[in-house]
């Protein structure tokens, strides 16, 4: 159950505030009246059903946000939100399957919104032997996993940079999301030591200066591995938990690397 105690006036505002957007950028975009909006905002017009999702679309609101929202003007929400067993979910549950399996001998994860792990691949579990068996309990939270210096984090070779990578994406996350769990989560992983590690080189993929992509440099094994990650979502989600899935895909970025995953798909048979 949705609870709220403030004016739908105010979230709105907080969202526009939030996306740094004027009240008369919002209203061209919305294709309403400055004056109807700012009428809205301070509570002096109560907006309908529609003009709620209206404004939450211009404004790029998560789903979950959007029903709280809603609430917050009278309405009931409109998102469901269901577990992911949720028989309605199968096809769902499929296709994130599909992709995992698909991309090996190469790793893949799911995770849901606060980068809990939801399922993984068989390319995964060598990569994280050695780990903390109490960071790999559920629910394992994989930047807690890859940065604890009881975790990956020794064995990551350009940890400064890949450090500050994921710091970005997460800090891109809340201004997005206004996540409190994920605010409280990027406090906790800036207070990690760093681990020394055997190589603190800071470089991209590419060459020089036109580097295009930060890589994950993994020592395993005696050898480095070196990955490009991708970032696959549902494209049209209507339910708040395929809205907060994603899949992260770990390309091989080298020969030697792909001949290892190879092997050790073929040793794992």
């Amino acid at each position: 159950m949705i609870t709220t105690h403030r004016p739908v006036g105010d979230h709105l505002r907080e969202w526009r505030q939030r996306r740094r957007l004027s009240q008369l950028e919002l209203a061209c975009e919305a294709d309403i009246s400055t004056r109807h909006l700012s009428f809205v905002e301070t509570g002096r017009s109560q907006p309908s059903r529609d003009m709620v999702l209206h404004l939450a679309e211009r404004l790029d609101v998560p789903l979950r946000e959007r029903n709280a929202i809603l609430v917050a003007a009278g309405y009931a929400p409109v998102f469901p939100e269901r577990n992911l067993d949720d028989p309605a979910l199968s096809a769902a549950r499929e296709a994130i399957q599909m992709v995992l399996a698909g991309h090996e001998p190469s790793p893949a994860i799911a995770i849901d919104r606060h980068w809990n792990l939801v399922a993984s691949n068989r390319a995964v579990v060598p990569l994280i032997a050695g780990a903390d068996p109490a960071l790999l309990q559920a629910p394992c939270n994989v930047l807690r996993l890859s940065l604890h210096p009881q975790g990956v984090a020794p064995r990551i070779l350009n940890f400064a940079q890949w450090r500050a990578h994921v710091f970005e994406r997460l800090r891109r996350q809340i201004a997005m999301s206004a996540d409190p769990v994920l605010t409280a989560l990027l406090a906790e992983l800036e207070d990690y030591m760093a681990p020394a590690t055997l190589d603190q080189r800071d470089d991209t993929i590419g060459h020089g200066d036109q580097g295009f992509v930060v890589p994950l440099r993994l020592s395993f094994e005696g050898q480095v591995l070196t990955f490009l990650s991708t970032t696959t979502v549902f494209g049209t989600p209507v339910d708040v938990t395929l809205e907060q899935l994603a899949v992260e895909s770990f390309f091989p970025a080298d020969a030697a690397t792909a001949e290892t995953l190879r092997r050790l798909a073929q040793n794992a048979q």
